[in-house]
């Protein structure tokens, strides 16, 4: 195995593992305490996160990892044989489901609950302007965000963390 290619993989892992660890948070700890608030607080806090979130350093790892995972999976597949391919493919293959998750999940989640106003707290109703069932105005809307948003943010977790030991496992195979 290339030794730039060993290289590529552990810095892609660790674009993982602090992926991974960031979302890790979220779900073991943000999530939480924003459950424990009324909807009228909560809502308007994951609006301001979701608007920061874009423009943080957070984004280093989270875009800079499935761009690492596309390198070195197909590099991989190409130079590396044996169990140090195996490895080196699914850490990638598991990166990159962890950017699409966001993608497809996420962001459209994100974007529905940044147009509900905060100030509709009280409304409750059939059809939510998160594009979930169940809810509209913001205490709808949150309440029908939050259970699904931390669900599918697990299986970011999961995802990324997998990459990362992959990633890894495969860079010492192939040493």
């Amino acid at each position: 195995m290339s030794g730039l290619l060993q290289v590529i993989a552990l810095v892609t892992a660790v674009a993982s593992g602090l992926t991974g660890g960031a979302l890790f948070a979220f779900s073991s700890v943000v999530m939480p305490a924003l459950a424990r608030v009324p909807p009228a607080t909560a809502l308007p806090t994951m609006q301001a996160v979701n608007r920061v979130a874009p423009r943080s350093a957070l984004m280093v790892p989270l875009v800079g990892s499935p761009v690492g995972c596309v390198v070195v999976g197909v590099w991989a597949a190409v130079a590396a044989d044996g169990p140090t391919r195996l490895l080196l493919v699914a850490g990638a293959v598991f990166g990159v489901a962890a950017f699409v998750v966001t993608a497809a999940y996420h962001v459209p989640r994100n974007d529905a609950l940044a147009r509900v106003p905060p100030d509709s707290a009280g409304a409750t109703g059939a059809t939510g302007s998160t594009g979930e069932a169940g809810a509209t105005g913001a205490t709808g809307a949150w309440e029908s965000y939050r259970p699904g948003w931390t669900a599918m943010n697990h299986v970011r977790v999961a995802l990324a963390l997998l990459s990362a030991v992959l990633l890894v496992a495969g860079a010492v195979r192939g040493a």
